[in-house]
């Protein structure tokens, strides 16, 4: 036997012994990668106790505060997630509550206009349901959609 059906052989015999495969991947190629665009993710942390001992804020309030104040500032979409949360108060008080995670993706084009419309939107929670603040994240993401 020739130098390269050894070589081919042992080559089968080692990629059998491993439970690889030589054939390719069913569409593996025809799967084109979606590219990915740079856009900010804005996570808004929503506290629902009042520090004036009042009501907690509803789920039903909420809705309504997402449907008029966020929504209309981004109207491509968001994500909603209840949480429980915890943070230190002005007084030095560790407060526990039940609170919402917003989660805004948009185009880091438009990262400025998005800014000035999230802190409107954290402005007018603070004052409708008189909390000491909304907690906010930002970072850098790549997404497709």
């Amino acid at each position: 036997m020739e130098t390269r059906n050894w070589t081919g052989l042992l080559a089968a015999a080692a990629v059998l012994a491993t439970g690889a495969s030589l054939a390719p991947v069913a569409g593996a190629a025809d799967v084109p990668t979606a590219p990915r665009d740079p856009y900010t993710r804005t996570e808004l942390f929503f506290g629902t106790e009042r520090p004036d001992g009042g009501p907690a804020v509803t789920d039903e309030e909420f809705q309504t505060f997402v449907d008029s104040e966020i929504t209309p500032r981004f109207p491509d979409g968001l994500t909603v997630e209840q949480a429980r949360g915890q943070y230190r108060d002005s007084h030095g008080v560790i407060e526990h509550e039940r609170s919402y995670l917003v989660v805004l993706l948009y185009p880091t084009t438009g990262a400025r206009a998005a800014g000035t419309a999230i802190e409107t939107i954290r402005r007018s929670y603070d004052r409708r349901f008189h909390q000491e603040s909304v907690g906010r994240v930002d970072g850098p993401v790549r997404a497709s959609f």
